[in-house]
């Protein structure tokens, strides 16, 4: 059994033949009116995942804590664009602006802008952050080339793991591309494309039956916010699950009410996403990158245990079982402590960030 979205896709491939994952992933997750993000609500117990600012409010308010740090390397610019792509429900966002309250002028000098494309979750950040307006009123687009010009505050919590990806197979013949296509049955199916693909310049040589796997989307974004930085100035956070360095293989996968599901299942109702590819990222950013780091490292260098055992001394018992169990989810090494990576993309005008242990990798 298929979606109403999986049935306009087989009806396109019937139409014009194969397509590229990329392309499935971009109609499943953006299709207008049936795409995953357009009409889901993704997260919590009800949805398909759970991330970090809904696990506790530690997360974010330290990166809250985090960027407005930066906004006062930066000389303090007024305004400053504070961006966040994909803010979920707004709790992230919601607890940045709570816990950076004191600092001074920084509330002011805020022009908030949420890239986010549902709008079931556009209804929740704006119940989230209710609290913040006027001051801190948002302003919705579609994708971060809507965005005015200025000083850039960046933060994209679990964003580019859900951007389009490319998947590549090693034959003997060379690299062929993997499609989606139909079966006998006029089912979605996977398969190879016949002929050679033009990427093949960009992928390094490996033996029959290696795979590979890259975002284009992903490059083309990073390489936006590095060229806004460079321009403006700013910083941008990404917190992610993926790779340190450009690896071999394919990490694809489908989620659907908290469980594994086929990639071509149900398109439009299941979450699909992939590892980041953070090296990648940098390089395409072409501004000062610093990390990746294991998010656990990174929010201990941020005083997340320090901030448990404050929030623990007015906490009931149970609160407080509570608040050990989500700083174990956050940081513990067989938990997203380590899967989770974080980079830094930021300008030469201001010092080094808090977080990152390892000098900057200037890319410029």
């Amino acid at each position: 059994m298929t979606s109403e979205l999986g049935r306009l896709i087989a009806h396109r491939i019937a139409l014009t033949g194969p397509i590229a994952i990329a392309d499935f992933m971009a109609e499943a997750m953006g299709h207008p009116r049936l795409g995953y993000y357009r009409h889901a609500m993704p997260l919590g117990t009800g949805g398909d995942f759970t991330t970090a600012p809904e696990i506790s409010q530690m997360f974010g308010e330290l990166l809250g804590a985090w960027l407005a740090e930066r906004w006062l390397a930066m000389g303090q610019p007024s305004p400053v664009r504070l961006v966040e792509l994909g803010p979920g429900r707004g709790t992230l966002m919601a607890d940045a602006l709570r816990a950076t309250r004191g600092v001074a002028g920084f509330h002011a000098a805020l022009d908030l802008h949420l890239v986010d494309t549902s709008e079931p979750l556009r209804a929740a950040q704006r119940t989230a952050l209710a609290a913040f307006t006027p001051s801190c009123a948002p302003t919705w687009h579609e994708r971060l080339d809507d965005v005015p010009a200025g000083p850039l505050l960046l933060v994209a919590n679990e964003f580019f793991d859900a951007l389009p990806v490319r998947q590549f197979h090693r034959t003997a013949q060379g690299w062929r591309e993997r499609m989606v296509g139909l079966g006998p049955d006029g089912a979605l199916r996977l398969a190879l494309a016949p002929g050679p693909t033009p990427f093949a310049k960009i992928l390094a040589d490996a033996a029959a039956g290696a795979e590979a796997e890259f975002s284009e989307a992903g490059r083309a974004l990073a390489a936006d916010i590095g060229a806004r930085i460079a321009r403006d100035g700013g910083w941008a956070l990404i917190v992610d699950y993926g790779y340190d360095k450009s690896a071999p293989g394919t990490s694809l996968q489908a989620v659907r009410g908290h469980r594994g599901s086929g990639i071509l299942d149900r398109p439009g109702e299941t979450d699909l996403s992939a590892h980041v590819d953070f090296a990648a990222l940098a390089a395409a950013a072409g501004v000062p990158a610093f990390g990746p780091v294991a998010q656990g490292d990174f929010l201990r260098r941020l005083g997340i245990e320090a901030r448990a055992h404050a929030l623990k001394r007015q906490a009931s018992a149970e609160q407080a079982r509570a608040l050990d169990a989500a700083l174990a989810r956050l940081i513990a090494p067989d938990q997203m402590g380590t899967l989770f990576r974080v980079l830094a993309l930021g300008d030469d005008r201001s010092a080094p960030p808090a977080g990152f242990s390892d000098p900057p990798s200037d890319t410029t």
